[in-house]
């Protein structure tokens, strides 16, 4: 599939407060000076914000802004990256006799969700929209040209396996299908040059990844995902994607929060995420690659520090608890080796 949205120009809006001078002119004062100025808009949803530049030379030092509106909030807008099948469709890959599928690709069957496409635009309006999918590239592409059509030029981006953290084991679920992961980070240190912002555009705060398995979810931050029950194609009267429906009305109260990671810690919605209560801890927790990933690195850097500062170099024996991303270890042993490096003994311990 080709890119799918060519990088747009963004109006950011970090204007130094002496360069920001509040007036009461109205956007007919602007446009009596049109001659002189340039001018840029910006929407948002409910605001509208008219950044008036006298000329390059003087841009950096003199913006008028017209204060038409009661109040100027530049906000960023949030972004929802969703799974494909289980959420938009069912994809089947023995098809059943007794009822006709939607559309067959690749040799399965494709039962599309009632309502999908309201869905869709619903979300476009409200929020930013990637898709992650764990299918490989061919096939999510054929399906997203299916489902979507020209619509798919709105994607942010249309991620695949290969953007997967991936594993050696198989699901509990299929013991053929492999255990993947879909680590957030990825796209807030936007390991993809080609995404359209810039690195710490988005974060824990404006993010939600929409899938109906929890495991993928198990390399963020807790309350960054949502995880709706799934969809099959025998309910035939599920309207969760409708106005009124459950997810939607979810959705459109997320819209509006301030931090989205709070409103879903405040707002439980659909299955729990994996956590030491469920009964799949254990399987989880020794198969997460932390040994293969930067989270091994990231935890031997803050325990670095933490020996630095907190112990001496004459000590034996240390027991310290510390945290990585999120998961809380016990390093049982932590003893410098000739001046060479450290011995440890780490203990699992849990997730936050």
């Amino acid at each position: 599939m080709e890119p799918l949205r060519e990088q747009r120009e963004r109006v950011v809006c970090d204007i130094p407060k002496e360069g920001i001078k509040n007036t009461m002119n109205t956007d007919s004062t602007v446009l009596d000076e049109a001659n002189s100025y340039k001018q840029v808009s910006y929407t948002d949803e409910m605001r509208k914000l008219s950044v008036s530049i006298i000329n390059e030379e003087d841009r950096q030092k003199t913006l008028l802004i017209s204060s038409f509106r009661p109040s100027v909030v530049c906000l960023k807008k949030k972004l929802i990256v969703l799974d494909i099948n289980g959420l938009l469709v069912d994809i089947v890959s023995s098809p059943p006799k007794y009822r006709k599928a939607d559309a067959t690709i690749g040799r399965r069957a494709i039962f599309k969700r009632p309502f999908y496409i309201q869905f869709l635009n619903f979300c476009f309006e409200k929020f930013e929209v990637g898709v992650w999918s764990s299918r490989a590239k061919k096939n999510i592409d054929c399906i997203i040209d299916y489902l979507m059509g020209n619509m798919k030029e709105r994607l942010l981006f249309c991620w695949d396996l290969s953007q997967c953290t991936e594993t050696s084991f198989k699901t509990l679920e299929n013991k053929y299908k492999p255990l993947v992961f879909k680590d957030l980070r990825k796209i807030w240190e936007k390991h993809d040059s080609n995404l359209p912002w810039e690195k710490g555009y988005y974060n824990e705060s404006n993010t939600l990844l929409l899938d109906d398995s929890p495991y993928k979810a198990l390399l963020n931050p807790p309350y960054t995902s949502v995880f709706p029950h799934t969809f099959k194609f025998q309910n035939q009267s599920d309207n969760s994607l409708a106005a009124g429906g459950d997810l939607r009305q979810y959705l459109d109260g997320l819209a509006n929060a301030e931090n989205m990671q709070k409103y879903v810690e405040q707002h439980p919605f659909g299955q729990e995420g994996i956590n030491e209560r469920s009964e799949c801890w254990n399987f989880y927790l020794e198969t997460i690659p932390l040994l293969k990933s930067d989270l091994f690195m990231s935890f031997l850097g803050l325990l670095h520090v933490e020996w630095a500062k907190n112990l001496s170099e004459t000590f034996s024996h240390s027991i310290i608890r510390m945290e990585a991303r999120n998961f809380q270890f016990n390093v049982d042993q932590f003893m410098p080796n000739d001046g060479k490096g450290y011995s440890l003994v780490i203990s699992k311990h849990g997730r936050k």
